[in-house]
């Protein structure tokens, strides 16, 4: 079982969910859908399982229309991070989502369902029962990288006492690792935490 399965999908408290059915009505990717297309076109598993179960809507306005605010909310938020881009974001609604807010195929969903939300940096629907604990989770990722740039400070300050090539190559390599950690989390904006 890999790292990321133990410390979130198999920790993620699903009876959390509000069973409202908003997550599935309108959502969005980071990718435009042209891209998601071409990736499609090449096989690409996540694309074509994305593709396989959301439709685009032909606007945002049409969107709207359906739940206007997520839609807001997801633009506000990507507004807030400057990642907005009018002409790159497409909505989706899901073609097994029923009157009821249950799903068709609930039995033989695929991953990308059964995982959502799928990280702590997702953004939900307002109202979504998983809100706060993505919140305790995202600062768990923040503290995370915090003690990794203290982390670094200190080997730094490690380096300029060790003369011993051997310690000095370890310190490069913890170095790296810490890098990595905070690296992880770039664009989430690591930098300014």
């Amino acid at each position: 079982m890999s790292s990321y399965e133990e410390n979130y999908l198999n920790k993620r408290p699903q009876e959390l969910c509000n069973m409202c059915g908003k997550c599935c009505r309108v959502v969005t990717t980071s990718l435009p859908y042209q891209e998601l297309l071409e990736l499609q076109k090449q096989g690409d598993k996540g694309a074509c399982e994305f593709l396989g179960i959301f439709e685009p809507f032909a606007s945002v306005e049409e969107a709207r229309s359906v739940d206007k605010e997520t839609v807001d909310n997801i633009i506000d938020n990507l507004k807030s991070d400057g990642k907005y881009d009018e002409e790159k974001i497409t909505f989706y609604t899901c073609k097994y989502l029923q009157e009821d807010n249950k799903c068709s195929i609930y039995e033989e969903r695929p991953a990308l369902c059964r995982h959502c939300p799928s990280t702590p940096w997702a953004i939900v629907p307002p109202g979504c029962g998983f809100e706060g604990w993505l919140f305790m989770k995202r600062e768990e990722d923040k503290e995370r990288v915090r003690r990794a740039k203290e982390e670094l400070l200190e080997m730094e300050v490690l380096k300029k006492k060790v003369t011993n090539l051997e310690t000095l190559d370890k310190i490069y390599a913890v170095e790296h690792k810490l890098q990595r950690t905070i690296d992880m989390y770039k664009k989430y904006g690591s930098e300014n935490w």
